[in-house]
């Protein structure tokens, strides 16, 4: 299992991923890769349920996520141990290092699970989520996949902790081959006072129908409303009513909140291959066709300048949530 973590912390889409692990085998490794010491992340994952070894890849090369690097790393980890199967989050990080060590190791990779059927056997959607793809291994050898975190539940965290084992430092020292080939130049990383769009609980999300990055106000203000993320159609975003990270669909971010609010949203395949599961979804629209509703669990044909003011009346008349 491949950890992605940040600044010192796993990120939220490690921890389904172990859980999807765990329904293989109950002897589940994982591997964190940094380039300095990043205790408060080997810790995190030591006291991860039910783990039973942490592997540190501590080098220069990788400081940053860089995929190439990082697959070497895991491929040769892979190869060492004999892993029965080596599972990534199907994340932007996930996406780009798992691929590249499938390919070092000459093995296929399946994308995107959902479900684990048996230990060959695995649910992935295709058409855009329209239909589900029973996929199962028949060579001998690795499996490898990538995981969708919200098909699954987090792992729990203990207060006890697993081994570590620190990869000796001399089987590293071929990635320095990769200084002259690829380097990490930057990034641009917005700030925000709102919950993760990824893992929030709810997400508000608006489309073209907004007209204007103006209007789009409008979807902001109830997301603070009700502390939520804010999300978008990819159509809104090529309007550039909201920012690319904020987009939620196939070529966007896969949310799945308690609550899931569309504004303005016609339902396009693409956008409901990011939210349809979520646990409640609440749809308004005007027009009473629109395939929103279909897998809306409300729905409200109506003008959303109308509602947009009347719903947050009424929330700003709710008593103060503690």
């Amino acid at each position: 299992m491949l950890v992605e973590h940040k600044d010192g912390n796993i990120q939220p889409s490690t921890l389904p991923v172990i859980t999807a692990a765990q329904q293989i085998s109950q002897n589940v490794s994982a591997l964190v890769t940094a380039g300095n010491a990043v205790q408060s992340v080997i810790e995190q994952t030591s006291k991860i349920a039910h783990m039973k070894k942490v592997f540190v890849a501590q080098h220069e090369m990788l400081s940053n996520p860089l995929a190439e690097p990082i697959a070497e790393v895991l491929s040769q980890l892979s190869k060492e141990n004999t892993f029965s199967h080596v599972l990534a989050p199907s994340s932007t990080f996930g996406k780009n290092v798992l691929p590249r060590a499938a390919g070092l190791l000459g093995i296929e990779q399946i994308s995107d699970v959902l479900k684990i059927k048996d230990a060959d056997t695995f649910d992935r959607p295709i058409y855009a989520g329209n239909a589900i793809a029973t996929v199962k291994y028949t060579n001998p050898g690795m499996r490898l996949l990538t995981v969708r975190p919200t098909a699954f539940d987090a792992a729990a965290i203990e207060s006890k902790t697993c081994p570590v084992e620190v990869i000796d430092k001399t089987k590293l020292k071929h990635l320095e081959k990769w200084k002259d080939k690829v380097r990490w130049i930057g990034e641009e990383v917005g700030t925000s006072d709102r919950p993760d769009l990824g893992s929030a609980k709810i997400v508000v999300s608006g489309g073209r129908a907004l007209q204007s990055k103006e209007n789009f106000k409008l979807v902001e203000k109830l997301a603070e409303q009700l502390g939520a993320a804010v999300g978008a159609t990819r159509a809104a975003v090529d309007a550039g009513y909201a920012p690319n990270d904020w987009q939620v669909g196939q070529t966007g971010k896969v949310v799945a909140p308690d609550l899931y609010i569309a504004l303005g949203i016609s339902g396009a395949i693409q956008h409901l291959a990011g939210m349809t599961s979520s646990k409640t979804i609440v749809a308004i629209n005007t027009d009473p066709d629109a395939p929103i509703f279909q897998v809306a669990d409300y729905g409200l044909v109506q003008d959303i300048f109308s509602a947009l003011p009347e719903l947050s009346k009424e929330i700003s008349a709710l008593p103060s949530r503690p």
